[in-house]
């Protein structure tokens, strides 16, 4: 029985789409595990923030979005969100609430928020799968596209309730950079124009689609130094640039920063460079040889002369805005921790330790290498990009924590294109049903001598035993290689499960039975200042919990997670690094009803007030001299609140409003206000205030809530 050639494609075109769907549910699946275990719940801080001008998106339309003055954020100041807001997974989740109740879904638009994620995680694994294919093939496509579903590296901004703007944004990077790269395959203006709808897309999705901005322009630049310029590639790159400059400078965000700030200007130098190279060859094209020197040597300079010129009156002018400071930070990992506090401060700005590669990567970390040696040993345009984009990828991800959601997709690609050339390989050899036997003996009459038959039966054993110890070999090789792939699903499930899932509002242990403990301090604390206080009080907390406090609690905060105004941050550090009557003349300027802090000495959380204090203490030195790191450290240097307590940290507000009853609590017998978070007795246990007074504690000592007094009629006593 024959099978024709349209049937086989027809299978392949079935099974193809088939993988894709399972992918898809597979991915969804896996995201699913904070819903199950906790409830359909937002996670972190971004994402409140997201959910709460979701919220007010649905609710009253676009136009109330777009001149939207948030006066319950950054007391007093306030904040013009439309102004200040990556608004593209805002749209996309209103989107998506309009579509599922068109259809009959009638789900709430925080139940869409939460499943934003992994819905869009099959896209991605979508648009890994026509990158990949675009790369190498179609089953190096299907490696792409489920390993991406479940590579940690991604999963970490992807899973349910994980509603910040990297849920789509990574989707859209890859999606860029297909069409892109679909634009430079066919020389197409309708690819370049599409590749620059994606641009807009993710422009108005995430601050970090500057990476697209110079990663196009890098491979651009590369391809001219490697002499592949072609007509395709200038009709790409200019179709992009231009009508993507245009479109994204509609992003009220972004606005003329497209084409004046300093980090698009490599995109713009290329697209001048660019230019004046099909200038000179069009030159060339009609002029002598002799004379093309001469006048591609004056086209040049004159070139250069005006672009230094332009470069150097558009920065002495202020037309070419400096560098931002994470932008700095990535060409220098020291500058933040020298200039600028604020950002070094923020966990995800830290530098990649070699464990979390392999935790996010696992396989891919092996894979990955192997898949360059195979793009470079077959070097085409489409190669030379995931080259680029790769190395770009692996230093930036060595830079910073976050930017690993960067490296993941290149790890998948490459991974993917290597491990697919390696399987083929030995396929190959399991797939040979023809022995090679030596053609003199194949040629040896019937009739020869008992002699010449022997030698040729021995040497068809021969072939015929080299060609079984192959396939063995082969056989045993590819089953290592599906016995690693399980242990990566293993890994990566498991790593959703345990470290992905879990969000920061409400924590989780296993008790000594095994079973899971919950701990809900930080609802429980917004719950009550929800219900407990007036609608317009005013809560100062660090600006860690601005968004949650904003988006739980509905109380006007006085710094938020968008950290847009360092002054003001660093008067919140002042009140918290200052003495009690300094801290109350600040909480009286500011209007502050009730201050906030986060405690874990009883219940062990590590990530609260007192170890991140030194932060606040760094930013607010670079505002306020007076305030110096070292009056809060110990006399040989350390930062302790044991017995030898440095006096300033005694004294400030953080100690006191953190261990403020604390030493009534029996934690470890006979020990007097023992920190289980940092392992030590505290060494000022007799904690008095004079300015505030308690007014809630959660139910581990988690969240302690404390009330700014109002002196009497007769002042204070």
């Amino acid at each position: 029985m024959q099978i024709s050639i349209g049937s086989l494609r027809q299978q392949e075109a079935l099974l193809r789409y088939g993988i894709i769907a399972l992918t898809w549910v597979l991915g969804f699946c896996t995201r699913m595990y904070s819903v199950i275990r906790y409830e359909s719940i937002i996670h972190e801080f971004d994402p409140w923030f997201n959910f709460r001008s979701t919220k007010l998106l649905v609710d009253e339309g676009t136009y109330e979005f777009w001149n939207w003055f948030d006066d319950r954020s950054w007391y007093p100041l306030g904040r013009v969100v439309g102004g200040t807001v990556y608004p593209g997974i805002m749209y996309t989740a209103a989107a998506m609430h309009s579509l599922f109740h068109f259809v009959g879904f009638k789900m709430s638009i925080k139940d869409v928020c939460v499943m934003t994620a992994p819905i869009w995680s099959g896209l991605t694994a979508v648009s890994a799968f026509l990158l990949t294919s675009e790369i190498s093939d179609a089953g190096a496509g299907l490696i792409a596209a489920v390993s991406i579903a479940l590579i940690p590296g991604y999963m970490q901004r992807s899973v349910a309730g994980s509603y910040d703007n990297e849920a789509i944004a990574i989707t859209l990077l890859i999606l860029c950079f297909w069409v892109f790269l679909r634009s430079v395959s066919t020389g197409s203006i309708l690819w370049a124009a599409l590749a620059s709808l994606s641009y807009l897309y993710m422009v108005s999705s995430w601050g970090g689609y500057i990476f697209i901005t110079n990663i196009i322009p890098i491979y651009v630049l590369v391809m001219l130094l490697a002499g592949r310029y072609s007509h395709r590639l200038y009709v790409a790159y200019c179709g992009w640039y231009v009508l993507g400059t245009v479109l994204s400078m509609q992003i009220r965000f972004v606005g003329f920063n497209a084409i004046q700030s300093s980090e698009h200007m490599g995109a713009m130098g290329v697209f001048g460079l660019l230019n004046l190279y099909v200038f000179v060859r069009w030159i060339r094209s009609f002029v002598s040889e002799s004379t093309f020197r001469g006048l591609s040597q004056l086209v040049v300079v004159l070139a250069i002369s005006i672009f230094l010129l332009a470069g150097f009156v558009g920065v002495a002018s202020g037309f070419i805005g400096p560098w931002t400071g994470r932008f700095y930070t990535l060409l220098d990992p020291t500058y933040a921790s020298k200039h600028i506090p604020i950002i070094a401060s923020v966990a995800e700005h830290q530098p990649t330790t070699w464990s979390s590669y392999f935790m996010d990567l696992h396989l891919f970390v092996f894979l990955m290498p192997v898949g360059l040696y195979v793009v470079f040993n077959n070097i085409t345009d489409q190669n030379i990009f995931i080259i680029v984009y790769g190395t770009a990828a692996v230093y930036f991800s060595g830079v910073m924590v976050r930017l690993m959601l960067v490296l993941a997709p290149a790890a998948v690609i490459l991974g993917s294109v290597g491990l697919s050339d390696f399987l083929k390989t030995f396929m190959a050899v399991i797939k040979t049903r023809v022995i090679d036997m030596d053609p003199l003996a194949a040629e040896q009459p019937a009739a020869g001598s008992s002699s010449q038959k022997r030698k040729g039966k021995q040497k068809i054993g021969s072939a015929s035993t080299k060609r079984r110890l192959r396939k063995e070999v082969a056989i045993g090789v590819i089953g290592f290689v599906f016995y690693m792939l399980s242990m990566y699903v293993r890994h990566s499930v498991w790593v959703t499960s345990e470290a992905y899932s879990s969000p920061s509002v409400v924590l989780s242990t296993k008790g000594p039975d095994g079973n899971r403990v919950f701990f809900d301090d930080f609802r429980e604390a917004y719950y009550w200042l929800r219900q407990n206080t007036d609608e317009d009080s005013k809560v100062m907390s660090w600006w860690d919990y601005g968004y949650q406090l904003a988006g739980m609690a509905n109380r006007t905060t006085i710094a938020d997670n968008n950290t847009w105004n360092n002054t003001h941050i660093a008067t919140v550090g002042r009140l918290l690094s200052a003495p009690e009557d300094l801290a109350y003349k600040i909480c009286k300027k500011l209007d502050v009803n009730y201050v906030l802090v986060v405690f874990g000495g009883l219940l062990a959380f590590p990530s609260d007030d007192v170890n991140k204090f030194l932060w606040p203490v760094r930013i607010t030195s670079s505002v306020d001299p007076t305030v110096v790191e070292s009056d809060y450290l110990t006399a040989d240097g350390a930062y302790s609140v044991g017995p030898d307590i440095g006096p300033a940290l005694k004294q400030s507000m953080v100690y006191k409003l953190a261990y403020y009853r604390f030493a009534e609590l029996k934690v470890l017998p006979g020990k007097v206000g023992f920190d289980r978070a940092r392992n030590v007795e505290i060494g000022h246990p007799d904690v008095s205030l004079k300015y505030f007074e308690e007014a809630f504690t959660s139910e581990n000592w988690l969240v302690r809530i404390y009330k700014v007094k109002q002196p009497d009629a007769y002042g204070w006593k």
